[in-house]
């Protein structure tokens, strides 16, 4: 199992994992590190492709002061060059924590 941690911006989706060969993705959490609720946007890009509306899986999700938002209840498996990507309302203000395994 591997582990990859991201602190998020408030420009364009940051790249949060890529899988490198065929992935599945256990849990990802999103840790609100400050006093002050912000909005987070996850996509979930096929290889090559660019995060937007068409691969968007959360869209302005909101996680109050100091909380953590967890997907956990569905895995994704991703292929080689497959990327889930992510970006907040105020810059680093979110660390994002992708678990992932290979299969």
């Amino acid at each position: 199992m591997a582990i990859a941690n991201t602190v998020l911006t408030n420009s364009a989706a940051t790249s949060i994992y890529t899988s490198s060969g065929t992935s599945a993705i256990t849990t990802i959490h999103l840790c609100n590190t400050t006093g002050a609720s912000v909005t987070a946007n996850v996509y979930i890009v096929p290889s090559g492709g660019t995060a937007g509306a068409s691969n968007a899986i959360y869209t302005n999700l909101s996680i109050t002061a100091q909380n953590t938002y967890i997907v956990y209840a569905e895995k994704f498996i991703l292929s080689n060059g497959d990327s889930i990507r992510a970006n907040c309302s105020a810059g680093s203000s979110v660390t994002a924590t992708v678990s992932s395994i290979g299969i």
